[in-house]
């Protein structure tokens, strides 16, 4: 089972999952990096640029998903740095901090928030976010081209690409591509035709759609809908 909840660090997401089964999980790019707590392991997900796959036993799972941009300046890594992976949070920290962060999750009544508490600490050590990152989520979310929106930010379009890799762990484009992903998805869900999904999301048309969401989510929208079609 998964659930979500707004966290007190804003624009960031608290959640848990708890498969009910051996089988496979699938995580789809959201632009957003996490710091992961599984078993006694502190761990940070990347970026995702395709689904990340997972397959076992079921465990339970908690996480904090920050804000598009923000995770890097919390977590002290380049987003390039840990595309498409998992980390071990020891990896990127004093292994003597994570030690003591591991012991004081597994002692605390609620693992959920001690975790939330970690992220929230680190995020009032780091500095804040560069405003200008979510301006450039949400000009793309928008559906602006990328040479448009780096004339908006007062940057060229290779300054804008290299303080993406930074950020969010690829370029403007794929970026893009991965927030109309989402839009369509959430269109989708709500039970809005595939082919008014399409349009409204900002694809060529429903074919295109189709297209993109293998290619990024490894699934056909049925598959990932569970239903028949649209």
């Amino acid at each position: 089972m998964y659930a979500e909840r707004a966290s007190r660090l804003t624009g960031a997401v608290v959640w848990t999952n708890t498969p009910g089964g051996r089988g496979e999980g699938r995580v789809l790019p959201d632009g957003c990096m996490d710091l992961l707590w599984n078993e006694g392991r502190l761990l940070v997900a990347g970026p995702d640029t395709r689904a990340y796959v997972t397959e076992g036993e079921p465990s339970t799972w908690v996480g904090v998903r920050f804000l598009p941009g923000t995770a890097p300046g919390f977590l002290g890594v380049p987003a390039h740095e840990v595309l498409d992976r998992r980390v071990d949070l020891a990896d990127l920290w004093p292994a003597s901090e994570v030690r003591r962060l591991r012991g004081r999750i597994e002692n605390a009544a609620d693992p959920v928030t001690a975790l939330e508490d970690v992220a929230l600490e680190r995020a009032a050590d780091a500095e804040s976010p560069d405003p200008l990152l979510r301006r450039v989520v949400t000009a793309l979310d928008a559906g602006r081209p990328v040479a448009a929106t780096a004339d908006e930010l007062g940057l060229g379009v290779r300054q804008l690409h290299r303080r993406c890799l930074t950020a969010f762990g690829y370029g403007p484009k794929t970026l893009a591509r991965i927030l109309r992903l989402q839009r369509a998805l959430g269109l989708a869900r709500r039970g809005v035709p595939f082919a008014d999904t399409a349009a409204r999301a900002g694809y060529a048309d429903q074919a295109h759609l189709s297209r993109e969401v293998r290619e990024l989510a490894g699934l056909p929208l049925t598959g990932l809908l569970g239903r028949s079609g649209g």
